[in-house]
């Protein structure tokens, strides 16, 4: 057997696949977010180990004894602060915070090559910023700070004992040299911190320790490896089957990722495009990213008190889109691409006397769609390309997302056994590619479609009409943006 683990933001996961990669059990235990102030996002990494204990104690116990090795994901850019006994010093900044806007211009101010080095536009949500607004808030627990982690590497500590991060996530922090896969001194410096308060970096297909026997005991696990795993998105990647250039998938869960394979480092951070390794070796990929997907979603469901977002969405459905339909921009929490603006807001326009909920669920839909639509044109500029899309997330349940995003972007979407486990499932293959020393295609090869969503040239002529103003109404609104604090 084989374990993956994926510390998500609103929970943890544990998948076990079987010596022919198929799937035995899965479990997960609920995380919560603290909101302490506006555009604050915040969480106690001691959540992420109960929830960790939790979510593997859950799988059958049986099963639990014949793993072989652990794999580990987890969400990105997570600032999780230890003091000289490992010890949190305070509650972890998450990859959705928008507070270290005014600390990215400093530190690309302090470090002019910083996008020369990281192939990446400084974005309040990376890592690296943070560290400066400690510095400059809590400068206290900044003196005290003794090693930096991201969320899953701060599970690995308690599991092994080790400090160690993979490629593609440590490519999160603002202090990674992408295209040498190793840390900057240069930012390093700028942001006041040396190689000793980081990790050790390695591929995610390395071992990087062993489980300590007490811990192993307690979660009934042998003494397995511990592989040096991915960021969420790179380790779906490798759940997905999504290896070589050109291959790309499209996550919709809370935030909102179109993944694309780049067959070398191909940078675009003028355009707030994401350029990470893969955690996989010799391998990078592109990524834009929208901070606000399936929680859009969420949002209107509550706001217009419907609990079944299933039938909200097939009301959405039946009530159709057209020229006259009203329009949103789902910016709740700011945007990274194209925009790199954390104080953009969510905007409802177009509204009349007959709009419902069933209209307000379709604009959300329509505008996370054309909001994937900016991203891809990013991703295709530096000269990239993409074939068919595979989907994960939550919202690949819904298959009138589907319509609208295959509309969108004028691609086929793959639906594949198992995407809704992704970045787990990846987790768990890149543990097995830790001990069998097995090749990478021969592991991690695309799970089977279930179903293939077509783009529908009406629906799509449709969109390609209304994209424009969708696209206006955020440059239009920009400056009055900046009237919010973050």
């Amino acid at each position: 057997m084989y374990l993956g683990i994926d510390i998500g933001t609103s929970s943890v996961k544990t998948v076990l696949l079987d010596e022919h990669s198929a799937l035995v059990a899965q479990a997960s235990a609920p995380l919560e977010v603290s909101r302490p102030q506006p555009g604050f996002s915040e969480q106690d990494p001691q959540q992420w180990w109960e929830g960790t204990i939790e979510a593997v104690s859950a799988l059958p116990a049986t099963a639990r004894t014949a793993v072989r090795a652990v794999g580990l994901s987890g969400q990105m850019h997570g600032a999780t602060l230890l003091d000289g006994d490992d010890r949190p010093l305070r509650p972890a900044i998450l990859w959705n915070d928008g507070r270290a806007a005014r600390e990215c211009v400093e530190l690309e101010q302090r470090e002019p090559q910083a996008r020369a080095i990281t192939g990446n536009i400084m974005m309040p949500g990376f890592t690296a910023p943070k560290l400066l607004w400690v510095a400059r808030h809590e400068p206290a627990i900044f003196r005290r700070t003794a090693s930096v982690l991201l969320p899953k590497d701060y599970v690995r500590l308690k599991l092994t004992g080790e400090k160690v991060s993979d490629m593609s996530d440590a490519s999160g922090t603002g202090w990674l040299n992408v295209g040498e896969r190793d840390w900057s001194d240069r930012l390093l410096e700028a942001t006041g911190l040396a190689r000793t308060h980081m990790p050790r970096v390695t591929e995610g297909t390395s071992p990087t320790g062993t489980l300590r026997a007490g811990i192993a005991q307690q979660l009934q696990l042998p003494r397995a490896a511990v592989a040096g795993g991915g960021g969420d998105n790179a380790a779906s990647a490798a759940g997905l089957g999504i290896v070589t250039p050109g291959q790309a998938f499209l996550s919709l869960g809370t935030s909102g990722v179109l993944f694309v394979v780049t067959d070398r480092f191909r940078p675009n951070p003028e355009r707030a495009a994401h350029a990470f390794c893969h955690c996989l070796p010799d391998r990078w990929h592109q990524m834009s990213v929208m901070l606000s997907a399936s929680a859009t979603l969420d949002w209107v469901a509550h706001l217009t008190g419907q609990s079944d977002l299933r039938r909200l969405v097939d009301a959405a459905r039946s009530r159709g889109l057209s020229r006259q339909s009203p329009f949103f921009l789902p910016y709740l929490s700011g945007e990274r691409t194209p925009h790199n603006d954390p104080r953009a807001r969510g905007v409802f326009f177009g509204i009349n006397p007959d709009t419902n909920a069933a209209d307000l669920a379709g604009a959300v839909l329509e505008g996370v769609a054309l909001a994937f639509a900016d991203g891809l044109d990013v991703l295709l500029e530096k000269g990239g390309w993409v074939d068919e899309i595979s989907v994960t997330g939550g919202g690949a349940r819904l298959p009138y997302w589907g319509e609208l995003l295959a509309a969108a972007l004028g691609r086929p979407l793959a639906y594949r056994q198992g995407s809704e486990v992704g970045a787990a499932l990846g987790a768990a293959r890149l543990a097995r590619l830790a001990v069998s020393g097995e090749k990478v295609e021969d592991v991690c090869v695309p799970p089977p479609i279930e179903r293939v969503v077509q783009p529908d040239s009406s629906l799509a002529a449709l969109l390609t009409a209304r994209r424009p103003t969708f696209v206006r109404l955020y440059h239009d609104l920009k400056s009055s943006f900046g009237d919010y604090p973050t």
